[in-house]
């Protein structure tokens, strides 16, 4: 069946990745992406997508996640409406990871999913009320190179979604519910038509009805925040919304315009979604969604329960608490999170909805325009923010590299999305000659120095034998080549697979 996929629409796939390679040749050249004329008519005409199904009907809350086992039994317990497991961002794909985690779903469509707890002795199980269970498979940019067929690595977007929905779509329809996705990373609606044309041959290869298949796109590239509309119209009887993937908006944000030096960003602390560009992003997805009778949803808090410290516990679940509830007044029909402790936080916020979304709740039309979506936010660039960047940068990639794609640290959760944003500026800040609070010059000097000040702390922090123990040499070699290279990588994790 994924070869029968790769055999169709494989090469459609390489067209596409390289009509990016042109499109960032032209943003290079100061052609900055603006709304399609060619497309003005799907933008300012009728037209809605395709029904909303029962269990997708309420999405307050969904909690996100890899595809292990224990993970999969405690998010579809949590109590949130939906759990979107993840091929993606948050998982490291090892063929163990990506091979295990289809078993894993496919025990949990049939129920028969458990987990006993090596040390505890505990053993999991689902509960009779779960979640509705959503997958998102891995990017358009990336290959399966452990698959191959006809002597190449299959798409990796085709291997997940593939094997996902063959093995489990009856037994789906079955329980009363369907094979439903998230999809990542797209940069246009001509990636969308894809994806859907995939959708209709694999529905009619496997005797399904046409749009059973749901799918939300994560709208998290700067250029696919000019193309919502015609995203959703491509999609149509197959979409499910939209999804503010905003960790990966502010990454796009910085790679696409990496080049130009007023496209500079402050300290990734500073990016928050009160700044003009992701405010507009914002107003723009929730208005295009429900003008198109489609849901809007929020994005990732990044906070987790902090233990032992009680003061602070209470100012990152503020942090939260506000964050939520600026997504339910600003319209959204849900949010994500990423620890089942934020459940009750996140649920209170969206109590203002009496209603299982707010989709009908009329928005006047914000009016954004190419120069709202590309206002660049001020702010200082700290030797503070370089020692995070290099710190947070330094540990995930040595995490992603051992097989974990979803890593705490320092009271936040990061995955490949924020790991990139602290790649990304740092290359950002070398290759324009900023200045270190507003007076020292970021040399490359004095970035290798502080990358070995910052490795010193990280191994008093874990202690030297978990150090010794990792892969901290190959991460800070991979990580600081990356940043040093006149050539910008387009992924982290496309130098970094082959080590895994």
């Amino acid at each position: 069946f994924v070869c029968m996929l790769q055999d169709k629409f494989g090469s459609t796939r390489e067209e596409l990745l390289m009509q990016r390679n042109k499109v960032q040749l032209q943003i290079d050249k100061g052609n900055y992406p603006d709304f399609l004329e060619e497309t003005k008519n799907i933008r300012e005409s009728e037209w809605k997508v395709g029904e909303i199904l029962d269990d997708l009907r309420d999405r307050r809350v969904e909690i996100t996640g890899p595809v292990d086992r224990k993970m999969i039994i405690n998010a579809l317990n949590s109590g949130v409406k939906v759990f979107m497991a993840d091929f993606e961002d948050s998982n490291s794909p090892t063929w163990s990871n990506c091979i295990n985690g289809q078993i894993n779903l496919k025990d949990a469509v049939d129920k028969s999913i458990t987990f006993i707890h090596p040390v505890k002795d505990k053993v999991y199980k689902l509960n009779e009320k779960i979640a509705t269970l959503m997958v998102r498979p891995r990017g358009w940019h990336l290959e399966e190179k452990n698959f191959l067929y006809k002597n190449k690595p299959v798409s990796a977007s085709i291997f997940d979604f593939g094997l996902y929905f063959f093995h489990n779509v009856n037994q789906l329809l079955e329980n009363g519910t369907g094979p439903y996705f998230y999809l990542p990373k797209m940069e246009s609606h001509c990636e969308a038509k894809l994806w859907n044309d995939i959708f209709v041959c694999a529905q009619n290869e496997l005797n399904i009805k046409q749009g059973t298949i749901k799918a939300t796109v994560l709208i998290e590239t700067i250029l696919a925040a000019f193309e919502m509309d015609e995203i959703l119209y491509e999609l149509k009887e197959h979409s499910a919304g939209l999804n503010c993937g905003r960790w990966d908006y502010i990454f796009s944000f910085i790679k696409k315009f990496r080049k130009h030096s007023n496209f500079i960003l402050p300290d990734r602390s500073k990016v928050t979604m009160g700044r003009h560009f992701l405010r507009s992003y914002v107003k723009l997805l929730v208005y295009t969604c429900h003008k198109r009778g489609a849901h809007a949803m929020g994005g990732m808090a990044a906070q987790i329960p902090i233990k032992n410290d009680e003061d602070a516990n209470i100012e990152a679940m503020n942090k939260v608490k506000l964050d939520k509830e600026r997504e339910a007044n600003s319209g959204h029909d849900g949010t994500w999170i990423a620890h089942p402790g934020l459940t009750p936080i996140a649920l209170d916020a969206f109590k203002i909805m009496e209603t299982p979304n707010q989709i009908n709740k009329e928005i006047d039309n914000p009016q954004i325009t190419q120069m709202d979506l590309l206002k660049v936010p001020e702010g200082d660039i700290t030797e503070y923010g370089v020692r995070e960047n290099i710190k947070v940068g330094i540990q995930y990639v040595e995490a992603w590299l051992r097989g974990n794609g979803c890593v705490p640290l320092y009271n936040l959760m990061e995955d490949a999305a924020t790991a990139e944003i602290s790649r990304a500026q740092l290359w950002q800040w070398l290759n324009n000659n900023v200045k270190l609070d507003a007076s020292k010059e970021f040399t490359v000097n004095l970035f290798e120095s502080i990358v070995i000040e910052e490795c010193d702390k990280i191994k008093d922090e874990i202690g030297e034998k978990l150090y010794s123990n990792g892969k901290f040499d190959l991460a800070i070699s991979m990580f600081t080549n990356m940043i040093k290279n006149d050539d910008f990588d387009e992924f982290l994790t496309l130098p970094a697979y082959k080590y895994i």
